[in-house]
Protein backbone atom coordinates (compact mmCIF):
# COMPACT_ATOMS: atom_id res chain seq x y z
CA UNK A 1 0.00 0.00 0.00
CA UNK A 2 1.59 3.15 -0.94
CA UNK A 3 0.59 6.38 0.45
CA UNK A 4 2.89 9.54 0.53
CA UNK A 5 2.45 13.36 1.56
CA UNK A 6 -1.13 14.89 1.54
CA UNK A 7 0.61 18.05 2.68
CA UNK A 8 0.36 20.75 0.18
CA UNK A 9 3.37 22.75 1.73
CA UNK A 10 5.50 19.84 0.95
CA UNK A 11 5.20 20.05 -2.99
CA UNK A 12 4.72 23.64 -3.28
CA UNK A 13 8.09 23.78 -5.24
CA UNK A 14 6.99 21.77 -7.99
CA UNK A 15 2.77 22.58 -8.23
CA UNK A 16 0.97 25.96 -9.15
CA UNK A 17 0.15 28.06 -6.32
CA UNK A 18 -3.49 27.05 -7.59
CA UNK A 19 -3.17 23.69 -5.88
CA UNK A 20 -5.34 23.21 -3.03
CA UNK A 21 -4.07 19.42 -1.83
CA UNK A 22 -1.67 17.33 -3.27
CA UNK A 23 -0.19 13.63 -3.13
CA UNK A 24 2.90 12.40 -4.02
CA UNK A 25 2.87 9.50 -6.23
CA UNK A 26 5.92 6.98 -7.07
CA UNK A 27 8.40 7.94 -9.42
CA UNK A 28 7.99 11.05 -8.77
CA UNK A 29 4.54 11.76 -10.07
CA UNK A 30 1.69 13.57 -8.03
CA UNK A 31 -2.13 14.15 -7.76
CA UNK A 32 -3.36 17.66 -6.60
CA UNK A 33 -6.70 19.27 -6.71
CA UNK A 34 -7.52 22.41 -7.63
CA UNK A 35 -11.13 24.65 -8.32
CA UNK A 36 -10.99 23.74 -12.19
CA UNK A 37 -9.94 19.15 -11.59
CA UNK A 38 -8.49 16.70 -10.30
CA UNK A 39 -4.72 17.04 -12.32
CA UNK A 40 -2.06 14.26 -12.36
CA UNK A 41 1.39 15.14 -13.22
CA UNK A 42 4.57 13.86 -14.16
CA UNK A 43 8.12 13.63 -12.51
CA UNK A 44 8.94 16.66 -14.24
CA UNK A 45 5.81 18.63 -13.08
CA UNK A 46 3.86 18.36 -16.70
CA UNK A 47 0.10 17.69 -16.51
CA UNK A 48 -0.41 14.05 -17.86
CA UNK A 49 -4.45 13.83 -16.60
CA UNK A 50 -7.18 15.94 -15.92
CA UNK A 51 -10.61 15.07 -14.40
CA UNK A 52 -12.92 17.95 -14.57
CA UNK A 53 -15.02 19.10 -11.08
CA UNK A 54 -14.46 21.34 -8.26
CA UNK A 55 -12.12 18.96 -6.82
CA UNK A 56 -11.81 19.19 -2.65
CA UNK A 57 -10.82 16.20 -0.16
CA UNK A 58 -8.45 14.16 -1.81
CA UNK A 59 -6.99 11.02 -0.56
CA UNK A 60 -5.02 8.02 -2.28
CA UNK A 61 -4.50 4.16 -1.74
CA UNK A 62 -2.85 1.88 -4.19
CA UNK A 63 -4.06 3.26 -7.70
CA UNK A 64 -7.06 4.75 -5.92
CA UNK A 65 -8.05 8.41 -5.35
CA UNK A 66 -10.87 10.01 -3.83
CA UNK A 67 -11.81 12.91 -4.16
CA UNK A 68 -14.97 14.77 -3.22
CA UNK A 69 -17.18 16.92 -6.19
CA UNK A 70 -18.06 20.44 -4.52
CA UNK A 71 -20.53 20.77 -6.93
CA UNK A 72 -22.80 17.98 -6.17
CA UNK A 73 -21.47 17.30 -3.00
CA UNK A 74 -20.60 13.62 -4.43
CA UNK A 75 -17.33 11.59 -3.24
CA UNK A 76 -15.83 9.59 -6.88
CA UNK A 77 -13.07 7.12 -6.53
CA UNK A 78 -10.60 7.69 -9.29
CA UNK A 79 -8.57 5.05 -10.86
CA UNK A 80 -5.25 6.39 -11.52
CA UNK A 81 -2.37 5.16 -13.64
CA UNK A 82 0.42 7.10 -12.76
CA UNK A 83 2.52 5.19 -15.48
CA UNK A 84 -0.33 5.30 -18.16
CA UNK A 85 -0.98 9.30 -17.29
CA UNK A 86 -4.44 8.61 -17.20
CA UNK A 87 -7.58 9.28 -14.73
CA UNK A 88 -10.51 7.47 -14.57
CA UNK A 89 -14.04 7.66 -12.65
CA UNK A 90 -14.24 4.38 -11.09
CA UNK A 91 -17.80 4.84 -9.01
CA UNK A 92 -19.19 7.38 -7.52
CA UNK A 93 -20.79 7.20 -3.97
CA UNK A 94 -24.36 7.99 -4.48
CA UNK A 95 -27.17 7.73 -1.86
CA UNK A 96 -24.82 9.01 0.93
CA UNK A 97 -26.71 11.06 3.85
CA UNK A 98 -23.62 13.75 4.51
CA UNK A 99 -22.14 16.74 2.36
CA UNK A 100 -18.91 15.46 2.75
CA UNK A 101 -16.88 18.36 4.68
CA UNK A 102 -14.22 16.11 5.19
CA UNK A 103 -12.91 12.53 3.41
CA UNK A 104 -10.72 9.86 3.38
CA UNK A 105 -9.40 6.30 2.45
CA UNK A 106 -8.89 3.11 4.35
CA UNK A 107 -7.80 -0.14 3.17
CA UNK A 108 -8.36 -2.79 5.84
CA UNK A 109 -6.69 -5.94 6.91
CA UNK A 110 -9.01 -7.54 4.14
CA UNK A 111 -7.48 -5.69 1.16
CA UNK A 112 -10.74 -3.79 1.00
CA UNK A 113 -11.26 -0.41 0.36
CA UNK A 114 -13.22 1.83 2.31
CA UNK A 115 -14.59 5.53 2.43
CA UNK A 116 -15.08 7.73 5.19
CA UNK A 117 -17.49 10.45 4.42
CA UNK A 118 -17.85 13.41 7.81
CA UNK A 119 -20.09 16.11 7.61
CA UNK A 120 -19.93 19.86 8.70
CA UNK A 121 -22.55 18.43 11.59
CA UNK A 122 -20.54 15.36 12.51
CA UNK A 123 -22.65 13.13 11.27
CA UNK A 124 -20.42 10.52 9.04
CA UNK A 125 -20.70 7.75 6.89
CA UNK A 126 -18.04 4.76 5.68
CA UNK A 127 -18.38 3.21 2.50
CA UNK A 128 -17.35 -0.15 1.51
CA UNK A 129 -15.68 0.66 -2.49
CA UNK A 130 -15.95 -2.90 -3.85
CA UNK A 131 -13.98 -3.84 -6.99
CA UNK A 132 -16.38 -3.75 -9.97
CA UNK A 133 -19.30 -2.99 -7.80
CA UNK A 134 -21.33 -0.31 -6.12
CA UNK A 135 -20.44 1.62 -2.99
CA UNK A 136 -22.24 -0.32 -0.08
CA UNK A 137 -23.25 1.73 2.71
CA UNK A 138 -21.28 0.02 5.82
CA UNK A 139 -22.34 1.68 8.85
CA UNK A 140 -23.26 5.60 10.04
CA UNK A 141 -21.24 7.08 12.62
CA UNK A 142 -21.38 10.25 14.97
CA UNK A 143 -17.93 12.56 15.15
CA UNK A 144 -17.55 15.80 16.13
CA UNK A 145 -19.15 18.79 14.43
CA UNK A 146 -17.10 21.35 12.21
CA UNK A 147 -14.64 18.11 11.77
CA UNK A 148 -12.84 19.60 8.12
CA UNK A 149 -10.01 17.34 8.08
CA UNK A 150 -10.02 13.23 8.24
CA UNK A 151 -7.30 10.23 7.92
CA UNK A 152 -6.98 6.63 8.60
CA UNK A 153 -3.52 4.90 9.75
CA UNK A 154 -4.37 1.55 8.55
CA UNK A 155 -1.76 -0.21 10.15
CA UNK A 156 -3.34 0.13 12.98
CA UNK A 157 -7.20 0.78 11.69
CA UNK A 158 -7.24 4.20 13.09
CA UNK A 159 -9.48 7.17 11.90
CA UNK A 160 -8.10 10.42 12.89
CA UNK A 161 -10.88 13.32 12.81
CA UNK A 162 -9.66 17.21 12.80
CA UNK A 163 -12.74 19.08 15.35
CA UNK A 164 -12.18 22.94 13.97
CA UNK A 165 -10.52 25.01 16.36
CA UNK A 166 -10.85 22.48 18.89
CA UNK A 167 -8.35 19.74 17.92
CA UNK A 168 -7.78 15.23 16.59
CA UNK A 169 -9.84 12.80 17.91
CA UNK A 170 -9.45 8.98 17.11
CA UNK A 171 -11.78 6.56 16.36
CA UNK A 172 -11.76 2.70 15.47
CA UNK A 173 -11.64 2.42 11.56
CA UNK A 174 -12.62 -1.32 11.59
CA UNK A 175 -16.43 -1.49 11.75
CA UNK A 176 -16.63 -4.86 12.92
CA UNK A 177 -14.81 -3.65 16.04
CA UNK A 178 -16.28 -2.13 18.97
CA UNK A 179 -16.85 2.04 18.57
CA UNK A 180 -14.36 4.08 20.65
CA UNK A 181 -12.80 7.42 20.90
CA UNK A 182 -9.89 9.15 22.19
CA UNK A 183 -8.60 12.23 22.14
CA UNK A 184 -4.85 12.59 20.32
CA UNK A 185 -4.12 17.06 21.34
CA UNK A 186 -6.33 19.05 22.15
CA UNK A 187 -6.10 22.95 22.51
CA UNK A 188 -5.74 24.33 25.69
CA UNK A 189 -6.91 24.22 28.89
CA UNK A 190 -8.24 20.46 27.31
CA UNK A 191 -4.72 19.73 26.24
CA UNK A 192 -1.43 20.94 25.60
CA UNK A 193 -2.04 22.54 22.08
CA UNK A 194 -1.61 25.89 21.85
CA UNK A 195 -4.04 26.20 18.67
CA UNK A 196 -5.89 23.53 17.23
CA UNK A 197 -4.47 21.87 13.81
CA UNK A 198 -5.29 22.25 10.42
CA UNK A 199 -4.54 19.76 8.43
CA UNK A 200 -3.50 15.91 8.84
CA UNK A 201 -1.15 14.29 7.22
CA UNK A 202 0.13 10.95 7.28
CA UNK A 203 3.41 9.70 9.46
CA UNK A 204 5.40 6.41 8.88
CA UNK A 205 3.98 5.25 12.36
CA UNK A 206 0.97 7.62 12.83
CA UNK A 207 -0.41 10.85 11.95
CA UNK A 208 0.86 14.35 11.63
CA UNK A 209 -0.87 17.23 13.03
CA UNK A 210 -0.06 20.34 11.08
CA UNK A 211 -0.62 23.88 12.35
CA UNK A 212 0.04 25.96 8.97
CA UNK A 213 -0.27 29.29 10.80
CA UNK A 214 2.81 28.56 13.35
CA UNK A 215 4.64 26.43 10.52
CA UNK A 216 4.61 23.84 13.06
CA UNK A 217 3.68 19.81 12.81
CA UNK A 218 3.14 17.18 15.56
CA UNK A 219 3.70 13.60 14.93
CA UNK A 220 1.29 11.38 16.88
CA UNK A 221 2.32 7.63 16.92
CA UNK A 222 -0.43 5.37 16.97
CA UNK A 223 -0.89 1.52 17.24
CA UNK A 224 -3.34 -1.60 17.77
CA UNK A 225 -2.60 -4.69 18.75
CA UNK A 226 -4.69 -5.97 15.82
CA UNK A 227 -6.70 -9.82 15.64
CA UNK A 228 -4.81 -12.35 13.60
CA UNK A 229 -4.49 -11.77 9.72
CA UNK A 230 -6.31 -14.94 8.71
CA UNK A 231 -9.67 -13.23 7.61
CA UNK A 232 -12.37 -15.67 5.98
CA UNK A 233 -16.25 -14.46 4.59
CA UNK A 234 -19.16 -15.90 4.66
CA UNK A 235 -21.27 -17.18 2.80
CA UNK A 236 -24.40 -16.70 4.08
CA UNK A 237 -26.08 -14.75 6.70
CA UNK A 238 -29.58 -14.60 8.28
CA UNK A 239 -32.18 -12.13 8.46
CA UNK A 240 -31.83 -9.76 11.24
CA UNK A 241 -33.78 -9.73 14.64
CA UNK A 242 -36.99 -8.59 14.81
CA UNK A 243 -35.44 -6.38 17.92
CA UNK A 244 -32.57 -3.89 17.80
CA UNK A 245 -29.75 -3.80 20.18
CA UNK A 246 -28.08 -6.74 22.03
CA UNK A 247 -30.49 -9.53 20.78
CA UNK A 248 -28.78 -12.66 18.88
CA UNK A 249 -26.94 -14.72 20.99
CA UNK A 250 -26.68 -18.53 20.57
CA UNK A 251 -26.77 -20.55 17.41
CA UNK A 252 -27.09 -24.44 17.20
CA UNK A 253 -27.20 -26.09 13.68
CA UNK A 254 -29.54 -29.25 13.03
CA UNK A 255 -28.99 -32.13 9.56
CA UNK A 256 -31.23 -33.14 8.01
CA UNK A 257 -29.72 -36.73 7.34
CA UNK A 258 -32.05 -37.57 4.78
CA UNK A 259 -31.81 -34.46 2.64
CA UNK A 260 -28.28 -32.58 3.71
CA UNK A 261 -29.75 -29.08 2.00
CA UNK A 262 -32.59 -29.00 4.46
CA UNK A 263 -30.57 -28.63 7.27
CA UNK A 264 -31.93 -25.86 10.54
CA UNK A 265 -30.05 -23.10 12.13
CA UNK A 266 -31.81 -22.42 15.59
CA UNK A 267 -30.76 -19.13 17.09
CA UNK A 268 -31.82 -17.41 20.47
CA UNK A 269 -33.21 -14.24 20.79
CA UNK A 270 -32.30 -12.96 24.34
CA UNK A 271 -35.06 -10.48 24.39
CA UNK A 272 -37.92 -12.51 22.40
CA UNK A 273 -37.67 -16.53 22.05
CA UNK A 274 -36.23 -19.21 19.83
CA UNK A 275 -35.41 -18.07 15.94
CA UNK A 276 -35.34 -21.33 13.40
CA UNK A 277 -33.60 -20.45 9.67
CA UNK A 278 -32.59 -22.80 6.94
CA UNK A 279 -29.58 -22.96 5.23
CA UNK A 280 -30.32 -19.96 3.14
CA UNK A 281 -30.37 -17.74 6.39
CA UNK A 282 -34.31 -17.13 5.64
CA UNK A 283 -36.14 -17.37 8.82
CA UNK A 284 -38.85 -20.36 9.22
CA UNK A 285 -39.88 -20.39 12.55
CA UNK A 286 -40.14 -17.98 15.72
CA UNK A 287 -40.83 -19.49 19.07
CA UNK A 288 -41.79 -16.70 21.38
CA UNK A 289 -40.40 -18.55 24.64
CA UNK A 290 -39.41 -15.64 26.28
CA UNK A 291 -35.49 -14.30 27.12
CA UNK A 292 -33.81 -16.99 25.96
CA UNK A 293 -29.66 -17.12 26.50
CA UNK A 294 -27.95 -20.25 25.03
CA UNK A 295 -29.25 -23.15 22.73
CA UNK A 296 -27.90 -26.62 22.27
CA UNK A 297 -29.43 -29.54 20.48
CA UNK A 298 -28.82 -33.11 20.17
CA UNK A 299 -29.56 -35.88 17.08
CA UNK A 300 -31.20 -39.19 17.49
CA UNK A 301 -31.20 -39.58 20.98
CA UNK A 302 -32.85 -42.57 22.55
CA UNK A 303 -35.09 -42.37 25.62
CA UNK A 304 -37.58 -44.29 26.92
CA UNK A 305 -37.37 -46.58 23.96
CA UNK A 306 -38.02 -44.04 21.32
CA UNK A 307 -35.32 -41.53 19.58
CA UNK A 308 -35.78 -37.88 19.62
CA UNK A 309 -33.93 -34.87 18.03
CA UNK A 310 -34.11 -32.24 21.16
CA UNK A 311 -32.61 -28.62 21.68
CA UNK A 312 -32.49 -26.93 25.13
CA UNK A 313 -32.02 -23.78 25.92
CA UNK A 314 -31.78 -21.20 29.19
CA UNK A 315 -34.71 -19.01 29.56
CA UNK A 316 -33.75 -16.39 32.20
CA UNK A 317 -37.14 -14.94 32.93
CA UNK A 318 -37.94 -18.24 35.31
CA UNK A 319 -34.06 -19.15 35.48
CA UNK A 320 -35.47 -22.36 33.91
CA UNK A 321 -34.92 -24.93 31.03
CA UNK A 322 -36.67 -25.14 28.19
CA UNK A 323 -36.75 -28.45 25.77
CA UNK A 324 -37.65 -28.36 22.37
CA UNK A 325 -38.36 -31.09 19.70
CA UNK A 326 -37.27 -31.03 16.60
CA UNK A 327 -38.98 -33.65 13.64
CA UNK A 328 -37.96 -35.19 10.44
CA UNK A 329 -38.95 -31.87 8.49
CA UNK A 330 -37.09 -29.78 10.78
CA UNK A 331 -40.10 -28.38 12.56
CA UNK A 332 -39.44 -26.88 16.18
CA UNK A 333 -41.71 -27.44 19.27
CA UNK A 334 -41.97 -26.69 22.54
CA UNK A 335 -41.86 -30.10 24.96
CA UNK A 336 -41.36 -28.68 27.93
CA UNK A 337 -39.87 -26.29 30.91
CA UNK A 338 -38.10 -27.25 33.99
CA UNK A 339 -36.94 -24.51 36.61
CA UNK A 340 -33.66 -24.24 38.13
CA UNK A 341 -32.34 -23.60 41.56
CA UNK A 342 -30.04 -20.88 40.07
CA UNK A 343 -30.78 -17.21 40.50
CA UNK A 344 -28.70 -16.02 37.11
CA UNK A 345 -28.94 -18.69 34.47
CA UNK A 346 -26.72 -18.30 31.97
CA UNK A 347 -24.92 -20.97 29.32
CA UNK A 348 -26.25 -24.43 28.84
CA UNK A 349 -24.66 -27.30 26.48
CA UNK A 350 -25.76 -30.73 26.24
CA UNK A 351 -24.03 -34.55 26.50
CA UNK A 352 -24.76 -37.79 25.44
CA UNK A 353 -23.21 -40.72 27.20
CA UNK A 354 -21.74 -43.38 26.01
CA UNK A 355 -24.68 -45.51 27.13
CA UNK A 356 -27.34 -43.10 25.88
CA UNK A 357 -29.88 -40.65 27.17
CA UNK A 358 -29.58 -37.16 27.40
CA UNK A 359 -27.79 -34.54 30.50
CA UNK A 360 -27.67 -30.83 30.05
CA UNK A 361 -25.03 -28.73 31.70
CA UNK A 362 -26.04 -25.51 32.70
CA UNK A 363 -24.49 -22.35 34.53
CA UNK A 364 -24.83 -19.72 36.67
CA UNK A 365 -22.94 -16.21 36.25
CA UNK A 366 -21.20 -16.89 39.84
CA UNK A 367 -19.65 -20.39 38.07
CA UNK A 368 -21.60 -22.59 39.29
CA UNK A 369 -22.61 -25.54 37.46
CA UNK A 370 -25.78 -28.14 37.82
CA UNK A 371 -25.34 -31.40 35.75
CA UNK A 372 -29.03 -32.65 34.87
CA UNK A 373 -30.04 -36.30 33.58
CA UNK A 374 -33.18 -35.80 30.91
CA UNK A 375 -35.20 -38.75 30.68
CA UNK A 376 -38.65 -39.70 29.16
CA UNK A 377 -41.78 -41.61 30.29
CA UNK A 378 -45.58 -41.57 30.27
CA UNK A 379 -45.49 -39.36 27.36
CA UNK A 380 -43.87 -36.31 28.96
CA UNK A 381 -40.18 -35.32 29.98
CA UNK A 382 -38.36 -34.87 33.40
CA UNK A 383 -35.26 -33.18 34.38
CA UNK A 384 -33.56 -34.81 37.73
CA UNK A 385 -29.99 -32.91 39.38
CA UNK A 386 -27.56 -35.47 39.04
CA UNK A 387 -24.27 -33.20 40.06
CA UNK A 388 -23.20 -29.78 41.18
CA UNK A 389 -19.28 -27.95 40.78
CA UNK A 390 -18.25 -24.61 40.22
CA UNK A 391 -15.87 -22.17 38.53
CA UNK A 392 -14.20 -19.65 40.01
CA UNK A 393 -15.78 -16.99 37.92
CA UNK A 394 -18.79 -16.44 35.52
CA UNK A 395 -18.71 -19.01 33.19
CA UNK A 396 -21.42 -18.97 29.75
CA UNK A 397 -20.20 -21.14 26.52
CA UNK A 398 -19.55 -24.84 27.44
CA UNK A 399 -19.38 -27.72 24.69
CA UNK A 400 -19.73 -31.61 25.52
CA UNK A 401 -17.22 -33.88 23.74
CA UNK A 402 -19.80 -37.39 23.78
CA UNK A 403 -17.43 -39.51 22.34
CA UNK A 404 -14.57 -38.97 25.28
CA UNK A 405 -16.68 -37.86 27.87
CA UNK A 406 -15.45 -34.56 28.30
CA UNK A 407 -17.03 -31.32 29.10
CA UNK A 408 -15.03 -27.78 27.72
CA UNK A 409 -16.42 -25.20 30.16
CA UNK A 410 -15.39 -21.13 29.54
CA UNK A 411 -14.34 -19.10 32.29
CA UNK A 412 -14.71 -15.51 30.41
CA UNK A 413 -11.60 -14.10 32.06
CA UNK A 414 -9.41 -16.75 32.23
CA UNK A 415 -10.02 -19.25 29.66
CA UNK A 416 -11.03 -22.90 28.97
CA UNK A 417 -11.22 -25.69 31.33
CA UNK A 418 -11.57 -29.67 30.29
CA UNK A 419 -13.17 -32.14 33.05
CA UNK A 420 -14.57 -35.68 33.52
CA UNK A 421 -17.95 -35.16 31.90
CA UNK A 422 -19.79 -38.47 33.96
CA UNK A 423 -22.22 -37.33 36.24
CA UNK A 424 -20.65 -40.17 38.66
CA UNK A 425 -17.00 -38.67 38.48
CA UNK A 426 -15.80 -36.21 40.55
CA UNK A 427 -15.60 -32.64 38.56
CA UNK A 428 -11.55 -31.71 39.00
CA UNK A 429 -11.57 -28.80 36.10
CA UNK A 430 -7.90 -28.14 34.05
CA UNK A 431 -7.10 -25.30 32.33
CA UNK A 432 -6.20 -26.36 29.39
CA UNK A 433 -6.16 -23.09 26.95
CA UNK A 434 -5.75 -20.31 29.02
CA UNK A 435 -6.27 -16.85 27.51
CA UNK A 436 -3.07 -15.61 25.69
CA UNK A 437 -2.36 -14.65 22.08
CA UNK A 438 -4.80 -16.31 20.33
CA UNK A 439 -7.61 -16.53 23.23
CA UNK A 440 -8.41 -13.13 24.70
CA UNK A 441 -11.62 -12.16 27.36
CA UNK A 442 -14.25 -12.67 26.94
CA UNK A 443 -14.03 -16.35 26.20
CA UNK A 444 -17.54 -16.80 24.79
CA UNK A 445 -19.36 -19.51 22.60
CA UNK A 446 -17.48 -23.26 22.18
CA UNK A 447 -18.18 -26.29 19.79
CA UNK A 448 -16.58 -29.19 18.48
CA UNK A 449 -16.01 -30.23 15.27
CA UNK A 450 -15.82 -33.85 14.54
CA UNK A 451 -13.97 -34.81 11.17
CA UNK A 452 -12.88 -37.99 9.72
CA UNK A 453 -9.02 -37.41 10.53
CA UNK A 454 -9.07 -35.45 13.75
CA UNK A 455 -11.40 -33.51 15.84
CA UNK A 456 -11.49 -29.46 16.88
CA UNK A 457 -12.25 -27.48 19.78
CA UNK A 458 -13.82 -23.49 18.27
CA UNK A 459 -13.85 -20.64 20.76
CA UNK A 460 -14.99 -17.20 20.31
CA UNK A 461 -12.29 -15.02 21.64
CA UNK A 462 -14.31 -11.63 22.11
CA UNK A 463 -11.88 -9.87 22.90
CA UNK A 464 -9.73 -10.08 19.62
CA UNK A 465 -12.84 -10.43 17.24
CA UNK A 466 -11.32 -13.61 16.35
CA UNK A 467 -11.94 -17.47 16.51
CA UNK A 468 -9.65 -19.93 18.03
CA UNK A 469 -9.17 -23.64 16.67
CA UNK A 470 -7.34 -26.01 18.84
CA UNK A 471 -7.58 -30.04 18.92
CA UNK A 472 -9.88 -31.74 21.22
CA UNK A 473 -7.46 -33.81 22.25
CA UNK A 474 -4.81 -33.28 24.74
CA UNK A 475 -2.48 -31.30 24.88
CA UNK A 476 -4.97 -29.52 22.56
CA UNK A 477 -2.81 -28.15 20.47
CA UNK A 478 -3.79 -24.52 19.28
CA UNK A 479 -4.08 -24.98 14.94
CA UNK A 480 -4.56 -20.98 14.77
CA UNK A 481 -7.31 -18.64 14.48
CA UNK A 482 -9.02 -16.59 12.10
CA UNK A 483 -11.61 -13.48 11.86
CA UNK A 484 -14.76 -13.18 9.87
CA UNK A 485 -14.59 -10.51 7.09
CA UNK A 486 -16.69 -8.93 4.87
CA UNK A 487 -17.83 -10.72 1.98
CA UNK A 488 -18.36 -7.95 -0.62
CA UNK A 489 -20.14 -9.78 -3.58
CA UNK A 490 -22.55 -10.98 -1.65
CA UNK A 491 -23.52 -7.66 0.05
CA UNK A 492 -22.61 -9.65 3.79
CA UNK A 493 -20.81 -7.80 6.48
CA UNK A 494 -18.48 -9.63 8.70
CA UNK A 495 -18.80 -11.21 12.37
CA UNK A 496 -17.42 -9.57 15.49
CA UNK A 497 -17.97 -9.41 19.35
CA UNK A 498 -19.28 -13.06 19.16
CA UNK A 499 -21.45 -14.43 21.71
CA UNK A 500 -22.40 -17.78 20.75
CA UNK A 501 -21.27 -20.51 17.52
CA UNK A 502 -21.95 -23.67 16.97
CA UNK A 503 -19.92 -26.28 14.01
CA UNK A 504 -20.93 -29.27 12.48
CA UNK A 505 -19.08 -31.84 10.68
CA UNK A 506 -22.67 -33.06 8.90
CA UNK A 507 -23.53 -33.21 5.01
CA UNK A 508 -25.39 -29.69 4.54
CA UNK A 509 -25.16 -29.67 1.25
CA UNK A 510 -23.43 -27.33 -1.29
CA UNK A 511 -20.49 -25.73 0.15
CA UNK A 512 -21.08 -26.74 3.62
CA UNK A 513 -20.69 -30.66 2.46
CA UNK A 514 -17.64 -31.09 5.10
CA UNK A 515 -20.08 -28.94 7.60
CA UNK A 516 -19.92 -25.11 8.58
CA UNK A 517 -19.91 -22.85 11.26
CA UNK A 518 -22.32 -20.54 12.65
CA UNK A 519 -21.44 -17.39 14.83
CA UNK A 520 -23.51 -14.79 16.53
CA UNK A 521 -22.76 -10.99 14.93
CA UNK A 522 -22.35 -8.46 17.21
CA UNK A 523 -22.11 -5.31 14.72
CA UNK A 524 -24.77 -6.05 11.80
CA UNK A 525 -22.69 -3.98 9.03
CA UNK A 526 -23.98 -3.49 5.44
CA UNK A 527 -25.31 -1.35 6.19
CA UNK A 528 -26.21 -1.34 10.19
CA UNK A 529 -28.95 -3.18 11.79
CA UNK A 530 -30.00 -6.04 13.76
CA UNK A 531 -28.06 -8.58 14.81
CA UNK A 532 -27.53 -12.11 12.94
CA UNK A 533 -25.42 -14.86 12.51
CA UNK A 534 -23.08 -15.69 9.55
CA UNK A 535 -22.62 -19.12 8.14
CA UNK A 536 -19.05 -20.05 7.18
CA UNK A 537 -18.48 -22.98 5.19
CA UNK A 538 -15.70 -25.70 6.95
CA UNK A 539 -13.66 -25.98 4.11
CA UNK A 540 -12.31 -22.83 4.11
CA UNK A 541 -11.40 -22.82 7.94
CA UNK A 542 -9.84 -26.33 6.84
CA UNK A 543 -8.35 -24.31 3.88
CA UNK A 544 -6.69 -21.11 5.84
CA UNK A 545 -5.58 -23.25 9.12
CA UNK A 546 -4.17 -26.18 6.62
CA UNK A 547 -6.00 -28.98 9.06
CA UNK A 548 -6.26 -32.58 7.63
Amino acid sequence: MMRLSIVPLLLACSLPATALEAIALPQGASLSTDKRGLLLRGADGAERARLPLRARHLDYRDGTALVVDANTERAIAVSVDAAGGTLAARAVIDGAAVAPDAACLHQDAQGLLHAFLVGKDGQAEQWLLATGGKPQLVRKLALPPHSNACLVHDASATLVVNEEGFGAWAYNADAEAAPERRALALRKPYGKLVSAPETLAPAAQGVALVDHKRQTMQTIALRRDLPPAVVLQPLVQTETMPRMGDAADDPAIWADRQRPGQGRVLGTNKKQGLHVYDLQGKELQLLESGRLNNVDLRQDVLLDGQRFDLAMATQRDDNALVLYTIDSAGTVAEAARFPTPLERIYGICLYQPAGGGLQAFVNDKDGSFLQYRIAHGGGAFSASLVRRFKLGSQPEGCVADDRNGRLFAGEEKRGVWSLDARAEAKAEPRLVLPLGAHLRADVEGMALYHGAQASYLLVSSQGSNSYLVADAAPPHRIRGSFRIGFNSAAGIDGASETDGLDVSAANLGGRFARGMLVVQDGYKRLPDGAQNFKYVAWDDIARALDLP
